[in-house]
């Protein structure tokens, strides 16, 4: 979303994370919220990412969506070097299915607060979802966008009341 400056920072700790994250980014794009996404990594580059946290409100950014996999170290620490909004979304790892990671960003030491969504794509996909409810606060485009689509969640719902694979809309 080029022609907008981005209101969310959608990063992850390295690019094998995409396939998760790329869901944050398609909720984003779905309900119309400027975002800029890139690798930035706690471990291979604190530099770059002591940097991106301590200059993203100042770049208008209104809330990071960090997703990392492992240790999932990223949140936290983007978390310590910002006052914006950090939304962590546990990046499923080969090892431990991505319980790791979730433990990683849930226990962070209080005072330094990361909302944590669920392991994977529902992660991904709500932090993106939450990301623009927080940016709905101050847009009201962005806000009535996702009253929209919680609308036509509730009707794709009451539209299909039979759960059976080939039953027919009523």
């Amino acid at each position: 979303m080029s022609n907008s400056a981005p209101k969310v920072g959608v990063i992850m700790g390295s690019k094998s994370d995409w396939p998760v994250m790329e869901h944050a980014v398609a909720m984003l794009e779905r309900l119309g919220v400027p975002y800029e996404t890139r690798v930035v990594s706690a471990h291979r580059t604190p530099d770059l990412l002591f940097d991106y946290a301590k200059s993203a409100a100042e770049r208008g950014l209104q809330v990071i969506v960090a997703g990392a996999g492992g240790a999932a170290h990223l949140p936290g620490m983007v978390a310590s070097q910002t006052a914006l909004p950090v939304l962590g979304v546990p990046v499923e790892s080969k090892a431990l299915k991505g319980l790791d990671s979730l433990l990683s960003i849930a226990q962070m030491p209080g005072g330094i607060a990361v909302g944590t969504l669920a392991i994977g794509k529902a992660g991904a996909t709500n932090a993106g979802l939450l990301a623009a409810q927080i940016v709905g606060l101050q847009d009201t485009a962005v806000r009535e966008a996702v009253e929209t689509f919680r609308a036509e969640q509730t009707q794709m719902v009451l539209d299909n009341p039979d759960p059976r694979p080939d039953a027919e809309a009523n």
